[in-house]
């Protein structure tokens, strides 16, 4: 299994407007790299759900529904989406500043690269940011 982050402006699709749709395509990606980890994630696959602009903040869990397919909004094939569905809530918000000060998380794509929209998460990273969200990672 891989580990991801996901970005929404929180007035644009927040986590609690996600929750009630069940599931939704991330799809308006336009940037190379993120579209590259679209293209890698896998159903079943793990992905934050982060809050940018307002809060900056790790609120929930995600779980990749489909895998990688021509972006909906798009005309030019090489533009992907995927289908994603809440996991789980987290209990206490991951702030940004929380993780930028802890030496741990420095190469970090969310830390390293703060405009990334869809980023890779290592799985010892996924398993310590959850623990700092109030999740037991075994139990996930």
């Amino acid at each position: 299994m891989n580990y991801w982050l996901i970005k929404s402006e929180p007035f644009k699709y927040s986590w609690e407007q996600f929750v009630k749709d069940k599931k939704t395509c991330w799809d308006g990606v336009r940037n190379y790299a993120a579209r590259n980890n679209l293209r890698d994630m896998k159903k079943g696959d793990l992905a934050f759900f982060y809050h940018s602009n307002e809060g900056q903040e790790i609120v929930g869990i995600a779980k990749i529904a489909k895998e990688a397919y021509q972006d909906p909004g798009s005309t030019d094939p090489a533009w992907l989406s995927v289908d994603v569905s809440p996991f789980k809530a987290l209990k206490t918000p991951v702030k940004l500043d929380q993780l930028k000060k802890d030496p741990y998380f420095k190469d970090m794509d969310l830390v390293r690269l703060s405009r990334l929209s869809v980023g890779k998460v290592k799985e010892e990273a996924f398993f310590k940011i959850c623990v700092l969200g109030g999740l037991d990672p075994g139990k996930l």
